[in-house]
């Protein structure tokens, strides 16, 4: 654990380009990410599906949604970043920086949303991967957050795959779409960075996936062979 005698907080969190092995994460903007965004993630039979666990209400249309986006991106809410896929350039998802607290170097993942083509890929696992790198390597965040609604087990399996560790829910945290939502509250630390790290490395090489994509070796049998040796 660091010092913290001399800690005066970390750097607000800016519009970021980020690149990997296998994705790029790279600003949102209205104007060039509009309908290729929208498109990506379902578009008009698939987007709100897609978002059904987000606060926020339902979309008739690519412009509606980026209204919402580019207000929240230009009040400071989010920072939102679009995945593309390096191979071919194509927009594939989202996610944003969100909720930040560089006084305690505290700051939160939300927004995600994955299109069909980053599902069982390395594409997501590296996005967030990038993301989190860039939030305790480069900003020198403390902690890291990842928040779901607590009936998206999809999304609560995914953050405990990248190494967030459960800390409980949040009952009645907020109303959303006119119902309740509990909050499942999953975090990860500065001090378990490194080791989340070299896991995120180990699993995205080239060499963890056969000839049809398909991983070898899961990212959770990684780390956990990893925490075994450093015990």
């Amino acid at each position: 654990m660091r010092d913290l005698k001399n800690f005066n907080g970390c750097p607000a969190p800016q519009p970021v380009r980020l690149e990997g092995l296998y994705v790029i994460a790279e600003p949102y903007e209205r104007a060039v990410h509009l309908q290729t965004l929208w498109e990506a993630l379902g578009g008009d039979e698939g987007l709100n599906d897609l978002i059904r666990y987000f606060p926020n209400k339902l979309y008739s249309g690519p412009d509606e949604f980026a209204d919402w986006l580019e207000g929240m991106n230009r009040a400071g809410n989010l920072i939102t970043l679009v995945f593309r896929d390096k191979e071919d350039g194509e927009v594939v998802g989202m996610a944003s920086y969100m909720r930040p607290d560089p006084a305690n170097g505290v700051i939160e993942v939300g927004s995600v949303a994955h299109g069909a083509a980053m599902k069982r890929s390395p594409l997501s696992t590296e996005a967030h991967y990038l993301m989190a790198r860039h939030v305790f390597e480069d900003l020198g965040y403390r902690r890291y957050e990842w928040k779901c609604h607590n009936e998206n087990e999809p999304s609560k399996k995914t953050a405990v795959r990248y190494g967030f560790t459960f800390e409980g829910v949040f009952r009645q945290h907020m109303v959303s779409k006119g119902a309740n939502r509990d909050t499942a509250w999953f975090s990860m630390i500065d001090s378990e960075w490194p080791l989340l790290a070299e896991a995120f490395q180990a699993w995205l090489r080239p060499e963890n996936f056969d000839d049809h994509g398909h991983q070898k070796e899961r990212l959770e049998d990684i780390r956990a062979a990893l925490q075994a040796v450093k015990a």
